[in-house]
């Protein structure tokens, strides 16, 4: 699920938000589009994250990535707020929504599909497992591009 680019992103990110009082709560690279996007979500500790926030991010990281050149071809940086999401991404969430109904969405199919209903059971190093109706699945990790909450109980 996670880009193998990710760790050492955030090892560039986590000290710039740092000295700007901010915390990364996630970090994406989606290199499925055209350019890729690096998605930075920050957090404010003392506030509600605001655009001045993202946009401070934005500039001080662009720079240390610049030099870093941790990522070689074109890509667009997307700095925000994580808001109220509903895609699950970090393991608190993961444990926090045990139960809960989820999509997860792999970026190729996987039996024969790309999006799967249930309800999340947990996340390890080696898959995504939901609960569909008394069946467990097991999503490979590596094919997963997205866990999403979804309203309601969990579709077939």
């Amino acid at each position: 699920m996670t880009h193998p680019l990710i760790p050492q992103i955030l090892e560039l990110a986590t000290p710039v938000a740092d000295r700007l009082n901010l915390d990364v709560v996630a970090a994406v690279f989606q290199t499925n589009q055209a350019p890729p996007v690096l998605r930075i979500d920050v957090r404010n500790r003392a506030r509600g994250t605001g655009l001045e926030d993202c946009e401070r991010m934005s500039r001080e990281l662009e720079a240390v990535l610049d030099v870093a050149n941790v990522i070689a071809e074109a890509y667009v940086l997307e700095v925000s707020s994580p808001g109220l999401s509903t895609s699950l991404s970090c393991d608190r969430d993961f444990i926090a929504f045990r139960g809960f109904p989820v999509v997860v969405r792999t970026h190729e199919p996987y039996k024969g599909s790309t999006e799967w209903f249930g309800s999340l059971v947990r996340r390890d190093q080696q898959s995504v497992q939901i609960n569909q109706k008394g069946r467990a699945i097991a999503i490979p990790v590596a094919l997963v591009c997205q866990v999403q909450l979804q309203a309601g109980e969990a579709e077939p």
